[in-house]
């Protein structure tokens, strides 16, 4: 565009020296403002603002770091378009070898493993999960978070990794009570647990029998639970969870991918049930009604927004006294944490009397 307006005021033979400026001064300032942008080096944000201030893992990976405690990570590690050190998340092994580092690096464990096939959870967002429990916790203690073994918290679905436990103990000395319905999951928690000197007195296991109870012999009447929390599955059926896992590999690889590799792992239990993360949620919620006494705070993640809706119509059908939701982010993804009891003021007042202030 700008060089038809110089050609036109070239023409003009007849141009005064001042006319003859103008038109320079005017082709060089078009030419400034249609000229190609030059290309902007990549720039990768060095901290994650979304995840939870207290996450140890809000900093980039360190991977000078990371191969140092797993040497055995060093051959995944390559550079990613913004020239910096990364690993493709594609790949399951590159996966497993992170966690392993993670995990020695930030919460000194001397082994982790998990079988082929099992879920390999990322780290920070279950670290951003305790940590936004334990800001749960102290919101009901003046604003002081309840440390040490004496408070107990119940995971629903302890899974092969422990990855749960390992970080709530090593965080805030927490105890922990593991359930799963999967023999295979819990001796891989046991393997981790016998190998991590700092775990053995503090994690329990226990199997859960009955694949519809969530509470129902695992939760113990006299035995006072301060919270409990639950990574639901996500889908639906096998194959929406097959779906899901295709998008986001074409996502990471940024073209289509047609193969189905699970780059996080998952058994079947793992990733689907009948109804999805909705109807296990709301069984959930119903069946905590019956341990209204035994637990502080219920808890579990929620993937999608719009299964708040019916989450909330639970609540309110069984009863719950309050209900808090904790709004949770990853990079792109959003989720949330849905948090609630069935205890009332007073009762809350003499369980943080007899508990939290007596640690």
């Amino acid at each position: 565009m700008y060089c038809n307006i110089f050609v036109i005021f070239q023409n003009h033979a007849e141009l005064s020296p001042a006319m003859a400026i103008f038109a320079t001064k005017l082709t060089l300032t078009i030419s400034h403002i249609y000229a190609p942008m030059p290309d902007k080096k990549k720039e990768q944000p060095t901290e994650k603002a979304s995840l939870h201030p207290r996450n140890r893992h809000r900093d980039r990976y360190d991977f000078k770091q990371l191969t140092v405690a797993c040497p055995e990570l060093a051959k995944y590690v390559k550079l990613n378009p913004y020239n910096q050190e990364s690993i493709d998340f594609a790949n399951p092994k590159a996966v497993k070898w992170l966690n392993k580092a993670l995990l020695k690096q930030y919460y000194g464990l001397e082994y982790w493993d998990i079988p082929a096939g099992y879920l390999c959870p990322p780290i920070p967002g279950r670290a951003d999960y305790i940590h936004h429990i334990a800001g749960l916790l102290g919101s009901s203690n003046g604003g002081i978070i309840p440390t040490g073994y004496k408070v107990k918290c119940m995971d629903i679905g302890v899974g092969a990794s422990c990855v749960f436990p390992i970080i709530g103990n090593k965080e805030y000395g927490w105890s922990f009570i593991g359930s799963d319905i999967d023999p295979a999951a819990l001796e891989s928690a046991h393997k981790i647990i016998t190998h991590n000197h700092f775990l053995k007195r503090n994690v329990d296991l226990r199997y859960q029998e009955n694949p519809k109870d969530i509470f129902h012999g695992i939760m113990e009447r006299n035995e006072p639970v301060d919270v409990s929390i639950c990574n639901p599955p996500f889908h639906a059926s096998a194959q929406e969870a097959e779906e899901g896992t295709l998008r986001k590999l074409s996502s990471l690889n940024q073209k289509k991918i047609t193969t189905p590799t699970l780059n996080f792992g998952g058994q079947s239990n793992e990733l689907w049930c009948e109804g999805g993360e909705e109807r296990f949620v709301r069984d959930m919620i119903r069946q905590s009604k019956q341990f209204a006494s035994n637990c502080f705070w219920f808890s579990t993640l929620l993937s999608k927004q719009s299964h708040l809706t019916g989450v909330y119509e639970a609540l309110k059908a069984a009863g719950a006294t309050d209900v808090k939701t904790i709004p949770m982010g990853q990079g792109t993804k959003v989720s949330r944490i849905v948090a609630w009891t069935f205890l009332k003021p007073d009762q809350r007042k003499r369980w943080v009397e007899t508990r939290w202030n007596a640690i």
